[in-house]
């Protein structure tokens, strides 16, 4: 454990009936970071730190994920739960609004949130996951559909946790490994930590019941207004999972958007490039400051 890593704290909140795990650093506004799939909170170990000079910064892991509640019911996996779960955490923190940042499936229960509750939430940063109403148009195509196949294996009883837990959660480290384009981002450490994470009691199942309830979830519903919320994305250019023409024409539904690309960077892109994520983060985080003054 580095130095910097033995600063940080490991908290529980109750939050909408149970009970989620988080990491948190820093004093200050609140910053709350939401993992995707198959991560936790560990995904913004690059992330905390910087930030945490400026802010509270809060890293969940989700519910079903690592140390927090696994409900055993797939009906407990779905984007209203989820939205109240982060409503539950903001407030029980003691916070009326945050800064939310999401990558992946935290990317969409980040835009889901900013829809439902945008009075919570000062500025949003998502990070590889489409604005609903895109993702909902890339489903429509042939190339989208086939990035996304895995979506439809996921939705098969039993055999998807068989599949990832075989030969030591071998696809575990395939999933970071093989879609990076810096196979130098994940050392053995870190791949061993998802693995743990994963292998702990009833987190496989709740990780894939995110899956299993998809088509029924708003994460792919385009019917939406213009999101006010001022609105960084960050996308790697090279993501096997999602094309980037997911990301043209955002601008249609969200008001004060930018957008920053990456070039030669997979879809794990705060630990591909994190140096560059956490710039222009802050960057974007700047704009706000300047525009108080």
């Amino acid at each position: 454990m580095s130095v910097i890593q033995a600063s940080w704290q490991h908290e529980y909140i109750t939050t909408n009936g149970i009970k989620l795990h988080y990491v948190t650093q820093g004093e200050g506004p609140l910053m709350l970071m939401l993992h995707g799939f198959p991560e936790f909170w560990y995904s913004w170990r690059h992330q905390i730190p910087q930030f945490a000079q400026d802010f509270k910064v809060v890293a969940l892991d989700l519910r079903g994920y690592n140390d927090s509640d696994k409900p055993t019911d797939k009906s407990a996996y779905v984007m209203d739960e989820f939205i109240k779960d982060i409503e539950g955490v903001i407030k029980g923190l003691g916070y009326e609004e945050c800064v939310l940042v999401g990558h992946d499936w935290g990317g969409a229960i980040a835009w889901n949130f900013a829809y439902a509750h945008p009075e919570m939430i000062e500025q949003l940063i998502i990070i590889n996951l489409p604005h609903p109403a895109k993702f909902a148009q890339g489903l429509r195509t042939p190339q989208q559909l086939l990035r996304s196949y895995y979506i439809f294996i996921f939705q098969l009883p039993w055999i998807p946790e068989l599949i990832l837990q075989s030969s030591d959660y071998q696809a575990i480290e395939t999933a970071f490994k093989g879609t990076a384009v810096n196979k130098n981002a994940f050392t053995q450490a870190d791949i061993n930590a998802y693995k743990d994470a994963a292998a702990k009691r009833g987190a496989l199942t709740a990780m894939l019941n995110y899956y299993r309830n998809i088509f029924d979830q708003r994460i792919i519903n385009p019917n939406r207004g213009i999101l006010e919320v001022p609105t960084l994305m960050i996308w790697g250019e090279n993501d096997t999972a999602l094309g980037k023409e997911l990301t043209y024409d955002t601008t249609a539904y969200v008001r004060d958007f930018q957008i920053k690309y990456i070039p030669n960077c997979g879809h794990w892109v705060q630990q591909e490039q994190p140096e560059l994520v956490n710039q222009y983060m802050a960057e974007f985080l700047q704009t706000k400051t300047e525009s108080i003054c």
